[in-house]
């Protein structure tokens, strides 16, 4: 096996710290709304716990398991790549301070809020005092650490205050679990834009509850644990039912092994290292926080604001938009218009409800012989589940291919697959080894004696409420190979068939890597011969080493390479003789960029894919993706359109550079925003008049100049 070369790579955890810090970025820029700026806040904290229990978590079991593992990016162990992440973790902590307690000052300026003990009122504090007594008070639930009282299990993420506590010159432990039962924020009845967190309320009034002890010191902390739990088929019982072993390993997440210990403001040498023997974790692993360890009230307060006062809400907050219905959609039935034209419908600038007009439609059609769909992330109350409900109702058979390790999403979707199978609907589950990520939707029709196929292929989850807030495709077609092909996926998805083989469609984990190989391949010869060569991608991540080394190969071949990649990028672009021809972006704006777009040559010779799965080794070898090509011209030249300009954006686009870090992009005199352009402007009128006509990016110039 010959060397691996690191001079063009970097390691996937710390790209990814880069980009969460992206997102951090957006909290910081003074043009986002305000309350849009504390959100961010937000999505960073969420964001960076589910990397330390998924991510980190992986590494922990890596560093118990298998001491011969590098990484083959930078051949670092698993605990070299955890300390590092310690490290940096440290660094980004205190850079979150510093936004929080920026964003928080200019809140204030406009009449919100978020109060510490000390800032409260008399009359405030009158009211803390009776809602503490009548509300908390009689929930809590605290307990002395001692002989008699073990160390308690701290559930994953919860907050408790933990305490220094003595008894007649006896050293003890305290603890008060923070109840999840009690609202986070308490808002104050005179002025309900004044508030404090629950757990804050707690930390003051330990004394009371303490009553026979002398408080010594007194912390809020919360335990982050691993919640990378690997599924096997041998696990489960004979008698069993998949349903009821994923319920038992959801229970066991809440019990894994630390990862990470916050603490709130104030630390204690003594209780730090009482808590990490107890937790069995390093110091290293202990992270001091001034901006609050549970971030999730902020979209609470975000909802509460636009409740109490409208006017200051559209003040500190993004303007209103709504997805439009796409030109090329008519009133009326979806069906009939699909004889004349495909539908490719842009997220959340195009609205979902065509998509749902459709599967409405097809439950009440009686026409309709089946309905099949994957299914892995859906909204709370989903549309998608009702119509296929509707359908079965109606006698159609449907056949829904439902992932129930969509992470953090199993409860959810052990909840739908519960109520598809009552109502009698065929749900099938996906495999011991591989995830199901594919996003498609098959009905089969009756039309004079023929069977007729209407598919829809997607890029993103068929969630109503992400289709609003995430930037991803949803193609519908009759076109009838790859109904076929989409027919002969569910036929091999029942028979446990991973190696079918199809006409249109490319599918993980056999036959899609080799594919996206040999049209990387194809324009390393076009280079070779003086021919046009090009390669476009977009993705959320790129990781697989594999394929990443091919486009090293491409570029030092002469291809040019422009990539989008929201967040992991392996990659380093710009090093000589290896990626020089090589350029990549990331945008990070009010939606988050999830579509991914494969394009492979230039102009209307161009192959174009989109897919549900980004060149990461996990979509590529470990998950069942579909990615599917977009043919027709005028669809090709609509997805040109979005492609210029996104790679124009020098508002939300950062270029990573031959280090993986984020520089502002430097280009043009005019200042391009590709999300705002594209919430102002309809796509779906590119009909076959526009091809060949003025370019769209001279139209786009025309547009900024008013």
């Amino acid at each position: 096996m010959s060397k691996m070369d690191y001079s063009f790579t970097q390691n996937r955890e710390l790209s990814w710290l880069n980009f969460n810090e992206r997102v951090l970025e957006e909290a910081e820029d003074s043009s986002v709304p305000l309350l849009e700026r504390l959100k961010f806040v937000s999505i960073f904290s969420s964001n960076l716990d589910e990397f330390y229990m998924v991510r980190c978590g992986s590494l922990y079991d890596l560093s118990l398991i298998d001491e011969d593992y590098r990484d083959n990016k930078t051949g670092l162990n698993a605990q070299d790549q955890l300390d590092d992440i310690f490290e940096r973790t440290k660094l980004l902590y205190k850079r979150r301070n510093n936004v929080y307690k920026s964003i928080n000052s200019s809140l204030k300026e406009e009449g919100i809020y978020d109060l510490d003990f000390e800032d409260l009122t008399k009359v405030e504090r009158k009211f803390i005092n009776k809602f503490f007594f009548n509300y908390i008070f009689p929930v809590l639930s605290p307990q002395v650490i001692d002989v008699h009282h073990p160390f308690p299990h701290l559930l994953n993420k919860s907050l408790n205050v933990m305490l220094i506590i003595r008894d007649k010159g006896l050293t003890l432990y305290g603890l008060i679990p923070i109840p999840s039962t009690l609202p986070s924020i308490i808002y104050f009845p005179k002025d309900e834009l004044r508030f404090i967190l629950l757990e804050k309320i707690i930390y003051e009034y330990v004394n009371e509850i303490f009553s026979n002890y002398d408080i010594e010191f007194k912390t809020i902390v919360s335990v982050t644990r691993n919640a990378d739990i690997t599924l096997s088929d041998s696990q489960i019982d004979e008698d069993e039912d998949y349903k009821g072993y994923m319920k038992k390993i959801l229970k066991k997440r809440t019990r894994l092994a630390p990862i990470r210990l916050e603490i709130y403001k104030y630390s204690n040498s003594k209780l730090n290292k009482f808590l990490c023997e107890k937790l069995n974790i390093q110091q290293s692993q202990v992270q001091i926080s001034n901006t609050p360890l549970d971030m999730d009230y902020v979209f609470k307060l975000y909802s509460h604001i636009e409740k109490k006062n409208e006017l200051l809400f559209h003040k500190l907050s993004f303007n209103p938009y709504y997805p439009k219905i796409p030109k090329t959609v008519r009133e009326g039935k979806i069906i009939p218009q699909l004889k004349k034209r495909d539908f490719l419908l842009f997220y959340p600038y195009d609205s979902i409800e065509p998509f749902l007009r459709l599967l409405k439609e097809a439950a009440n059609d009686e026409n309709v012989v089946s309905v099949k769909i994957t299914i892995y992330r859906l909204a709370r109350s989903s549309s998608i589940i009702k119509y296929l409900l509707e359908a079965r109702e109606n006698g159609i058979e449907v056949t829904v291919l439902i992932e129930l390790r969509a992470r953090f999403d199993e409860a959810n979707n052990i909840h739908y697959a519960g109520l598809l199978e009552e109502a009698g609907c065929r749900i099938l589950y996906g495999f011991e080894d591989y995830k199901v990520h594919s996003k498609v939707c098959l009905i089969t029709r009756k039309e004079k004696n023929n069977i007729k196929y209407i598919t829809q292929l997607g890029t993103g989850n068929y969630n109503e409420k992400t289709s609003k807030l995430y930037t991803d495709f949803s193609f519908i077609t009759r076109n009838h190979a790859i109904g076929r092909d989409a027919m002969l996926f569910f036929k091999n998805m029942a028979i446990s068939n991973l190696n079918g083989e199809y006409d249109k469609l490319l599918v993980a984990p056999f036959g899609f890597k080799n594919k996206v190989i040999e049209k990387i391949n194809n324009e390393i010869e076009n280079a070779k011969n003086n021919r046009p060569a090009s390669i476009f991608m977009k993705m959320n991540s790129l990781t697989d080493r594999e394929l990443i080394d091919m486009l090293s190969k491409a570029s030092n071949a002469g291809v040019k390479i422009k990539l989008i990649i929201r967040s992991i990028c392996c990659l380093l672009p710009g090093i000589p003789g290896k990626t020089e021809n090589i350029e990549i972006i990331s945008i990070v704006g009010r939606f988050l960029e999830h579509s991914r777009i494969y394009c492979f040559g230039m102009g209307k010779d161009a192959t174009i894919y989109l897919s549900s799965g980004d060149l990461m080794t996990r979509n590529t070898e470990k998950r069942v993706e579909l990615t599917f090509p977009i043919e027709k011209p005028v669809l090709k030249k609509q997805l040109m359109n979005i492609i210029d300009i996104m790679l124009n954006d020098n508002v939300k686009a950062r270029k990573i550079n031959d280090k993986g870090e984020y520089e502002r992009v430097i280009r043009s005199i005019d200042l391009i925003d590709s999300q705002i352009y594209f919430m102002n402007n309809d796509f779906s009128k590119y009909g076959k008049e526009e091809v060949g006509k003025e370019s769209f990016f001279s139209k786009l110039k025309h547009f900024l100049k008013g």
